[in-house]
């Protein structure tokens, strides 16, 4: 969809208008074997039963399911997804050194309204014949999602794209992330910073600090990725945008009151009870 000889428009720009992290477009993916691409997708479903599981408990159930693999290639692979067992997520934003670390302000906080707190995180989606990366920015207060971007790799670009399409009319008094180099870097805080907004940043090993974001992304993968097998980036994009509309504006929350995030998002309807 992208015409790089348009003379009216330029790539950058068509990226922006189809909502398309540049990063998406120049890259070559690196192609995995048939054999690791499946491997890759037990590991990521058993991932998300067993977070707790490293390279070791996981060649040995994969050993169980009859697959014959080395340790090492079940590390590296891990590691392609952004997966460590200390942490009860994929690590899929590891931290730069050399980036500013902002304090953790939500200790003993107490969460009460719409657009008090925003929350990101990047999650492994899986493809039939390869991989992709989602991030999205949520409400805390609502679950509502504000923003969303999938990208082929872990470029800084398409969370800051998130970030752009977030703060479009609204924003939040504080931003969350974990201490991932995508959200450490100048280009994402310097964002936030320009519009306001306080950051925090949750500590390291601090497993829980972004819970709501990590049951997100159990329910995408529950009830739309394994459900869907995507056959590329662009089939992927199409099924979590009808995913996501559903999940703020169909999807009963039993932590809202059995109401959709946008109800309490927008303020419509008065809640009835929040965890």
């Amino acid at each position: 969809m992208i015409n790089p000889l348009n003379a009216a428009f330029s790539v950058n720009r068509q990226c922006e208008l189809l909502g398309v992290a540049r990063s998406s477009y120049y890259y070559e993916p690196q192609l995995e074997s048939e054999y690791n691409l499946e491997l890759m997708r037990l590991i990521d479903e058993q991932y998300l039963r067993r977070p707790f599981y490293g390279s070791r408990r996981m060649r040995e159930w994969l050993k169980g399911q009859g697959h014959l693999v080395c340790r090492d290639r079940v590390r590296r692979l891990m590691r392609l997804m952004g997966m460590e067992a200390i942490y009860p997520r994929p690590r899929l934003s590891i931290r730069d050194k050399e980036h500013y670390i902002y304090p953790y302000l939500l200790r003993d906080l107490t969460i009460d309204h719409p657009d008090q707190v925003w929350t990101a995180d990047i999650t492994y989606i899986r493809l039939r014949k390869g991989f992709a990366y989602l991030v999205a920015i949520m409400d805390w207060y609502s679950r509502y999602i504000v923003s969303w971007e999938l990208s082929l790799t872990l470029e800084t670009d398409f969370c800051v794209a998130a970030l752009n399409g977030a703060l479009n009319g609204r924003a939040p008094e504080i931003f969350n992330t974990d201490q991932g180099s995508q959200f450490t870097s100048e280009e994402f805080t310097g964002k936030l910073k320009e519009a306001g907004i306080r950051i925090s940043m949750d500590g390291r090993g601090r497993v829980f600090d972004n819970i709501m974001i990590e049951r997100l992304w159990r329910s995408v993968k529950y009830e739309e990725v394994y459900l869907k097998d995507y056959e590329d980036c662009l089939d992927a994009r199409k099924g979590l945008s009808e995913y996501f509309l559903f999940y703020n504006h169909e999807r009963p929350h039993q932590t809202l009151g059995s109401i959709p995030p946008v109800e309490v998002y927008t303020g419509r309807r008065c809640m009835v009870s929040v965890a």
